[in-house]
């Protein structure tokens, strides 16, 4: 077997056939080859692949570092965003281990997303390092692949424009509070507003204005060719069981089928109405997420 050298700082670790994984920060020259790696799950790719074609490989936008490992002949087995949030897609538990040692020189890191097992993997190997975990959530992925039952349609159902950026803010502060328990409007004010006003100049959020009231939103956060990935869907409480979420987000979700393959969420396993609510607008579960969300 070839004599390994890890460069300077990089960990390396024994691959399933006994060869080392080399890992490393990935550049923007790779950009081509890490796209065709994350395209063979586009569904559960669909946030890391739209951070690439968003800002590439390398940028600050991406709030952290995209890793990648690969095997003795240089391909790519796993890659990785370790920064604000970690998520890696990959199928070998050394890469894993890998990831896992070198997001512990990350101390900014928020939570650690990924698939129950691989995420379970992960903690074993980073849960002994200095980070302690605050809150533990479940989450189911849902998605949809055909065209939702024809609704009533909403024509005041529009994209958001930065006049609308204040509610806009406001509503997803409190959601984010609400499941994560964090005000980023106290941790992190500006580059909030930032994130959100970027978010509208993409034409990424959708939104229901009645009487200059936000009555529902959801942002786009994600979208490529195979999949758009929703999240902050809003409706406002004293128009809840009124169908304007069904409506609105039926016909969102037909209006982004017309260009991409399938429409995918996540919802908390401890919101059962949620769910019954996506349900209805006919999501179905394709899987599964953990989330661990770290001490300050």
């Amino acid at each position: 077997m070839m004599q390994w050298e890890s460069a300077p700082g990089f960990p390396d670790f024994s691959g399933s056939g006994g060869y080392p994984l080399e890992t490393q920060p990935l550049s923007n020259e790779d950009r081509a080859e890490v796209e065709r790696f994350l395209e063979a799950r586009p569904l559960h790719t669909v946030f890391l692949s739209s951070l690439i074609r968003d800002n590439g490989v390398v940028s600050p936008l991406n709030r952290g570092i995209f890793y990648g490992c690969r095997n003795d002949d240089g391909s790519l087995e796993g890659v990785a965003l370790l920064g604000h949030a970690t998520i890696f897609e990959t199928g070998n538990p050394e890469c894993i281990q890998a990831f896992a040692s070198l997001s512990k020189d990350f101390p900014n890191t928020h939570l650690i997303r990924g698939e129950p097992d691989k995420i379970e993997s992960f903690w074993n190997f980073y849960g002994s390092g200095r980070r302690r975990a605050r809150l533990f959530s479940r989450e189911l992925l849902l998605e949809k692949q055909s065209p939702a039952a024809t609704c009533e349609p909403v024509p005041a159902l529009r994209q958001a424009t930065l006049a609308d950026l204040e509610m806009v803010v406001n509503a997803n502060a409190a959601m984010m509070l609400h499941e994560s328990g964090i005000n980023p409007l106290i941790k992190d004010r500006t580059g909030f507003y930032e994130r959100i006003g970027r978010r509208i100049w993409r034409g990424r959020i959708w939104l229901l204005v009645e009487d200059d009231q936000l009555v529902f939103k959801s942002d786009i956060i994600a979208e490529n060719a195979h999949a758009a990935y929703l999240e902050g869907v809003y409706v406002a409480s004293e128009k809840r069981r009124q169908r304007y979420g069904l409506r609105c987000l039926s016909q969102l979700t037909n209006h982004l089928l017309s260009r991409t393959k399938t429409v995918c969420l996540t919802v908390n396993v401890k919101l059962p109405g949620a769910l019954r609510f996506y349900e209805r607008v006919g999501y179905q579960v394709a899987g599964s997420y953990d989330t661990i969300y770290l001490q300050n």
